[in-house]
């Protein structure tokens, strides 16, 4: 780095001095070109090796992105085969159901309910286990959709009267609401 040049009196003599001092310093101009031309060069080679240091960053990053991807839509394919697993036993004892149509109707009722909780099970297993959401229970609707809203002169209002469809799940793992009929509260018919 040069010093900076110190106003010339009318006759240059300031600038002959401080050039004179300068030399006998830091040496001469050649020497001072040939530092700063090295000090280029050295900062121009970091410059390089950062650039290549940040392009295999990028790629690396860009690899994690698509392995991620890739786990991604394996890890979603072997859950389904689980989940598809898993129901199999219930096809196969539908299967069996179907195939004794012409038993005893009873028979064939117990064996539908059998087949009924073997899937509620199922879905228990999964994590979605079965709300049996109680008629009289106050209508939530995080857990709930109200199909209908009724007068009931026997329920408060907001009140669920009738479960149309059973909830499955709870909270942030809830596959459905329960679909229920809720009380109006219109106690007077109008």
């Amino acid at each position: 780095m040069t010093e900076p040049r110190r106003p010339s009196t009318s006759d240059g003599a300031t600038d002959r001095a401080a050039d004179r001092g300068r030399d006998e310093v830091g040496g001469s101009d050649d020497q001072r070109v040939g530092d700063d031309a090295a000090t280029i060069e050295a900062l121009q080679a970091r410059i390089a090796e950062l650039e290549d240091q940040w392009r295999r960053a990028a790629a690396d990053l860009d690899n994690v992105r698509k392995r991620s991807a890739r786990d991604a839509v394996t890890v979603r394919a072997d859950e389904r085969g689980r989940v598809m697993g898993s129901l199999l036993p219930v096809i196969d004892n539908l299967d069996l159901a179907l195939e004794h149509a012409d038993a005893d109707p009873d028979s064939i009722i117990d064996g539908v309910r059998a087949v009924r909780d073997q899937a509620v099970d199922v879905l228990a297993a999964l994590g979605f286990g079965r709300r049996d959401d109680d008629i009289g229970g106050s209508f939530d609707p995080a857990r709930h959709e109200a199909v209908a809203v009724v007068d009931d002169p026997q329920a408060p209002a907001g009140t669920i009267v009738r479960v149309v469809r059973p909830g499955y799940g709870e909270g942030d793992h809830q596959l459905r609401p329960a679909s229920v009929v809720v009380a109006s509260g219109d106690r007077d018919g109008g």
